[in-house]
């Protein structure tokens, strides 16, 4: 047995997951149409690879705070139907398709909140999800971040502590997909790495590498 790691947004879907939910919220009334420039502005950063994942996640929770659990997970689960699911590429859902047929476990691994990874990973038939740990006490969410964040090097540390935990699967190899150069460590870290609609600086560094260049579209 195998394990498939997916990046999630501009690898699984053609867009970024948490862009859209911040869309989402806005055109339900329920976060303010200034937040969409904030994130944008953040984006910015994080495609020039100097955003803080700290800053970028406080932004974007700020709308849950003090919601409640039962509450954002139905808003989540129309979000999903509405905007992630058609956004899927053909090709990711052909791969994911593959692994299951070998019989490999697929996870999900994503710098987005784990509000929306895991449920979208749910929705994918895949096995599980490791991102960004969203703190929630009693019952409501209080806009914060908990553990090791699912980010650049983060991803590669969370991914191990997963697999310590594991007594059951023992993975022969592992596979990597991402469209990210913030993913170069989980890139690294795969026997298959695969770059997704990669821009110039990850398609050379997979040309350089070995590695295989897909194009995905929807």
């Amino acid at each position: 047995m195998d394990l498939a790691l997916f990046d999630l947004d501009e690898t699984l879907i053609c867009e970024d997951s948490t862009s859209l939910w911040l869309r989402w919220l806005v055109s339900q009334g329920f976060a303010p149409a200034s937040l969409i420039e904030q994130e944008q502005a953040l984006m910015a950063e994080y495609y020039q690879g100097k955003l803080s994942i700290e800053d970028y996640m406080n932004t974007t929770l700020a709308p849950l705070a003090g919601l409640g659990r039962l509450t954002v997970s139905g808003w989540v689960r129309r979000f999903i139907q509405r905007d992630i699911m058609p956004r899927v590429y053909p090709s990711a859902r052909e791969r994911m398709a593959w692994h299951q047929s070998r019989g490999d476990t697929i996870m999900v691994i994503s710098a987005s909140g784990e509000h929306l990874v895991i449920p979208i990973a749910q929705q994918l038939g895949a096995h599980g999800a490791l991102a960004i740990g969203v703190e929630i006490i009693d019952d409501r969410y209080s806009g914060q971040t908990y553990g090791t964040m699912t980010y650049r090097d983060g991803k590669v540390s969370r991914l191990t502590d997963w697999k310590s935990l594991q007594t059951v699967n023992h993975f022969q190899h592992t596979w990597a997909y991402s469209d990210s150069m913030n993913d170069l460590p989980l890139l690294e870290h795969a026997d298959h790495a695969y770059v997704i609609n990669p821009d110039a600086l990850l398609q050379q560094e997979a040309v350089q590498r070995g590695w295989e260049i897909c194009r995905w579209v929807k």
